[in-house]
C-alpha cells in the first residue's frame, strides 16, 4: 500500500511526494525501495502489486526498475485501506483464486528483516491451512498512545506456531492511562497494520462485514486483468467508503488471528518515532544531514540537506527539519500539531508549499 500522503513528516513529505518515495533515513533508500526488496525474499517480483494514488504512478516507476505496468495498481482517489485491500484482493482472486497474499504499507521501518520473514511464513502456513485473518503484533515497548492495540487469547486450537494467539479486540489510539494499563497487563500487542489471508478468507470477510464494498468489487469480476480495468475502478472509486481495513473488517470478524513479532518494527508516522531510529551523537542528537553543526544541543531531531551548512545552539527536544525551501522549527512534545501547521499554511500560504 503506497498511496498515503504522510503530512505529520512535513515538510520532508508533501502531496506531490510523500514520505514512502523518501529516503527518509538516509540509507540510500526509499522506504517504499526497502520495502519492495524485503518482500523479493518472500516471492518474485511478478507477485508484488503496488497500490498506489494515480498521481504517484511515475514516482513507483521511478524507483523500482522494471516494475510491470500490470503490477501497478492505480486509486483515482484516497479512501483509506479498506478500498485498497479489496481491489488487490479481488483483482488477485481472478489470476489465482487459491492465492495467499501479504498486505503491507510502504513505509514502515522493519530492521530485524529475518524475524520478519520467518513469522510472515508462519502466518502464511496458518493462512493456508483454515479459513482465518492473520495479523502482525508488535510487542509493545513503551505505552503509546500513537498506536492501535490487539488484545489477544489463547487460540482454541493448538497452535503450530506458538507465537500465535486468537484476537479477542481492536482498540484504536488509546489514552496514555489505558495505554499504560495495556502495557502491564502483558495480553496487548500493537497492531502493525500487516495483514496475511487467503483472498478466499478475505473475500468471504468482506462479503459477511462490508457487504457494500463487496458488491461494487464483485462487479469488476470479470473486467479485472483487462483492458477494462481502469475504467472499472474509476467509477466504481466515487462510490466507496472512506473506511479502514480495521473497521470495516478486521474488528468485527471473528476469525482473526495475531502473530506476536519483535522485528524492529516502526510505523515512522511521526518524526518522533523516527528519533530512535537514527544514531544520535554524544547529546543524543538525532542528525540527518552531513553538515549540521550543534552547539549546547541536546535530544534534537535534525533532519536538512547534505549540502546546507546549519549552525544551531542552545535547543532542546526540538525538530529542526529543512525540505525545499520550507524550514520547520518544532518542539518535540508539540509534534501533533505539525497537522495543524500544514492545513494552516495550505489555507495561508497555498497549495504549492503542501
Amino acid at each position: 500500500m503506497a498511496g498515503g500522503v504522510g503530512s505529520r513528516f512535513w515538510p520532508m513529505s508533501r502531496t506531490a511526494h510523500p514520505k514512502q518515495f523518501i529516503d527518509i533515513l538516509g540509507t540510500g533508500k526509499t522506504l517504499l525501495q526497502q520495502t519492495y526488496s524485503r518482500f523479493l525474499r518472500l516471492c518474485p517480483k511478478e507477485n508484488i502489486y503496488i497500490v498506489t494514488n494515480e498521481d504517484y504512478i511515475d514516482l513507483v516507476k521511478e524507483q523500482i526498475s522494471g516494475i510491470a505496468d500490470d503490477n501497478i495498481l492505480s486509486e483515482p482517489a484516497r479512501k483509506n485501506t479498506a478500498p485498497c485491500v479489496a481491489y488487490a484482493c479481488y483483482k488477485i482472486a481472478q489470476l489465482n483464486p487459491k492465492a495467499l497474499t501479504v498486505v503491507a504499507p510502504s513505509d514502515h521501518l522493519i530492521t530485524k528483516e529475518n524475524i520478519f520473514i520467518k513469522a510472515i511464513k508462519a502466518c502464511l502456513a496458518k493462512a493456508a491451512s483454515e479459513d482465518c485473518l492473520v495479523t502482525l503484533g508488535i510487542r509493545p515497548s513503551r505505552p503509546d498512545t500513537g498506536y492501535g492495540y490487539i488484545q489477544f487469547v489463547e487460540s482454541e486450537v493448538k497452535e503450530k506456531d506458538k507465537r500465535i494467539k486468537k484476537v479477542k479486540t481492536f482498540t484504536e489510539k488509546p489514552e496514555l492511562e489505558m495505554a499504560k494499563f495495556f502495557l502491564q497487563s502483558g495480553d496487548f500487542l500493537w497492531n502493525s497494520g500487516i495483514f496475511v489471508w487467503s483472498v478466499n478468507s478475505i473475500i468471504k470477510a468482506f462479503e459477511k462485514h462490508a457487504p457494500e464494498l463487496d458488491v461494487l468489487f464483485k462487479e469488476g469480476n470479470s473486467k479485472y486483468n483487462t483492458a477494462g480495468e481502469k475504467e472499472f475502478i474509476e467509477k466504481i472509486y466515487s462510490n466507496c467508503k472512506n473506511v479502514s481495513i480495521d473497521i470495516a473488517v478486521m474488528e468485527k470478524a471473528e476469525n482473526v488471528y495475531v502473530r506476536s513479532s519483535i522485528i524492529g518494527w516502526s510505523d515512522l508516522g511521526t518524526w518522533g518515532s523516527l528519533y530512535e531510529h537514527i544514531p544520535h551523537d554524544e547529546n543524543q542528537n538525532a542528525i540527518v544531514g552531513k553538515n549540521a553543526m550543534l552547539y549546547d544541543s541536546k535530544n534534537c531531531i535534525i533532519n536538512v540537506p547534505k549540502d546546507k551548512l546549519v549552525v544551531l545552539q542552545g535547543l532542546e527536544d526540538y525538530i529542526v527539519v529543512e525540505s525545499d525551501g520550507i524550514l520547520l522549527i518544532c518542539k518535540k512534545e508539540d509534534e501533533q500539531h505539525i497537522r495543524t501547521f500544514v492545513n494552516d499554511v495550505k489555507v495561508t500560504k497555498g497549495e504549492k508549499f503542501v
